[in-house]
């Protein structure tokens, strides 16, 4: 017997894949008025010149809490349809991440927010209420707890959902 030999044992072991941490929703829904000091809606066509390059993803809009994706590195993806601006995102596996995403799965964290800049906006000061017509530039879109539009929407998604 030789001693002192390396020795390797392999098995054929494929990792199950655990399940990405994907969710969806619609940041802003048009036309669809939110009322707190003032009534504010958002115009259909507010995003059709708006600066969407470099968008983050964040929890609360905060900036001392990491990033949940971004637009850069195409883990997070924005589009402008008919109901308004839907993102999906695809989370990296860390301990903040899987909070939030555990979060939203449980039904806790259920609505979003963005941060922005108007170009373009109308208000009826007789009845306090502002239409935002065009968007000039796009911050964040936020997953947060007390959201300004009730209509906004974030829900997680398993693997076989959206296969």
């Amino acid at each position: 017997m030789i001693k002192n030999k390396k020795e390797i044992r392999l098995l054929d072991v494929r990792a199950s894949t655990d399940e990405e941490m994907t969710i969806e929703g619609y940041a802003v829904v048009f036309d669809s008025p939110a009322t707190h000091y003032w009534t504010e809606s958002v115009n259909k066509d507010a995003f059709s010149d708006c600066d969407m390059e470099d968008v983050c993803m964040k929890y609360n809009h905060e900036d001392n809490f990491l990033l949940l994706a971004r637009t850069r590195n195409k883990s997070l993806t924005l589009e402008v349809d008919e109901k308004g601006l839907k993102i999906k995102a695809k989370l990296i596996d860390t301990t903040s991440n899987r909070d939030i995403y555990k979060s939203i799965q449980a039904g806790l964290l259920d609505k979003m927010s963005f941060a922005f800049t108007v170009a373009e906006d109308e208000w009826d000061y007789e009845n306090n209420t502002r239409t935002i017509k065009k968007i000039d530039k796009l911050f964040d879109v936020s997953v947060v707890d007390v959201p300004f539009y009730d209509s906004t929407e974030i829900f997680a998604r398993s693997q076989e959902e959206y296969l």
